[in-house]
């Protein structure tokens, strides 16, 4: 029986609980979820990013707005973020809003405990973006956003075990299993760059030695351009003339541009760096066992010059090879968009909880009505 407790809870604790049960039963509510356009944002250390996207993952609208700088207070963020939702929400019937963030999300979606290129320790950025916004909101990794729309809309659609690797300048990650984006207890799964690959090997920024994205990453195929250039070794001359040898001009996207080119040197750094993302993959294959591999990011961008090595490696170093099923390894179909398109997608499931929930509660609400005026009624009648 409904009490008038339950009737007068405070909005945001009522709205809360609706959307802690959003991730139980993902799988089976994408399918029902209200086909309703939702807003989506990915929050970069550079960017900010949202846009409005219908039920079938196509983007209606997209705006973008530099990232704050980190040293400014979370509230700046916040406040681009709210800019860009009410500026979408003047041209389009918003009724929910996902948020993918590059950083560390707790298991309840609420709070964002460490995102490394922001200032955001510990901060509940649900529960104040809800404060401020009519809508319901929802928070999330990144890489665990852009696996659900890979799944649901890219590379990864019909399979039941995906893992997700995203290449940029470290490693990201996500696991899909049985359509659940799987987050751990703490809501901090998936953090594969930071495997330990090479004992002792390079320092990553996180503190230890080693890890994978220090061998397989933007910033790994960037810092072994580098270092080869200003050792002015000769298969480096053409991408020291390239840059006109301002060796802190050299990047990821030229060294794939050279290397579509014909480049020697960047070919071979691009295979390097494929044949140290296969090991990992092995790793993770071992661990896993998931049926696809869908790797994104920026750095996927040079496609077969990395992604064939990759797969070599990875059929080497597989444990059991030849006795098991191979997982496939694809390229990511959704581009820097699939962080935006799978936050949003997610929130159109935390509409429809959102939605039922208040529906409840005005039933609720009405039954207590009814009775009340039952009760008036029999005392008049007395």
């Amino acid at each position: 029986m409904s009490t008038y407790r339950d009737l007068t809870a405070p909005i945001g604790s009522r709205r809360a609980t609706a959307l802690r049960t959003v991730g139980t039963r993902e799988r089976r509510s994408h399918l029902t979820a209200p086909r309703v356009p939702t807003v989506g944002i990915d929050i970069g250390g550079t960017k900010v990013m949202a846009g409005v996207v219908d039920a079938d993952g196509t983007i209606l609208e997209k705006v973008r707005a530099e990232t704050p700088d980190k040293s400014k207070s979370p509230k700046v963020v916040e406040d681009t973020i709210v800019e860009l939702v009410l500026d979408l929400s003047d041209r389009h019937d918003v009724h929910a809003v996902g948020i993918g963030a590059a950083g560390w999300v707790d298991a309840d979606r609420n709070r964002i405990l460490f995102a490394p290129h922001l200032s955001w320790r510990n901060e509940p950025l649900r529960d104040r973006l809800s404060g401020r916004l009519s809508v319901p909101v929802l928070v999330d990794n990144d890489a665990n956003t852009a696996a659900w729309a890979e799944w649901r809309f890219g590379a990864g659609r019909g399979e039941d075990h995906l893992v997700m690797i995203t290449l940029g300048t470290g490693i990201g990650g996500a696991i899909l299993e049985d359509g659940q984006v799987k987050r751990g207890k703490y809501g901090v799964a998936g953090e594969f760059g930071h495997m330990q690959v090479v004992p002792g090997g390079h320092r990553c920024p996180c503190g230890n030695r080693g890890c994978w994205e220090q061998y397989s990453s933007g910033n790994a195929l960037v810092r072994e351009a580098r270092e080869l250039a200003a050792a002015d070794s000769p298969v480096a001359y053409g991408i020291i003339e390239h840059v006109k040898g301002s060796i802190g001009d050299i990047t990821g996207p030229m060294i794939t541009e050279l290397a579509r080119e014909g480049d020697a040197m960047c070919i071979e750094l691009l295979q390097d760096i494929g044949q140290w993302l296969g090991v990992g993959i092995a790793n993770l294959a071992a661990a896993l066992d998931p049926s696809c591999f869908v790797i994104g990011g920026g750095v996927s961008a040079a496609d077969d010059l990395l992604i064939g090595p990759a797969r070599d490696a990875f059929k080497r170093q597989l444990t059991g090879r030849g006795y098991r099923p191979e997982a496939r390894i694809v390229r990511a179909q959704l581009g820097p968009e699939a962080g935006m398109v799978g936050a949003a997608d997610l929130a159109r499931l935390v509409a429809r909880r959102f939605r039922r929930a208040k529906r409840r509660r005005v039933e609720r609400h009405e039954r207590y009505e009814r009775y009340a005026q039952t009760r008036r009624a029999e005392r008049e009648a007395l």
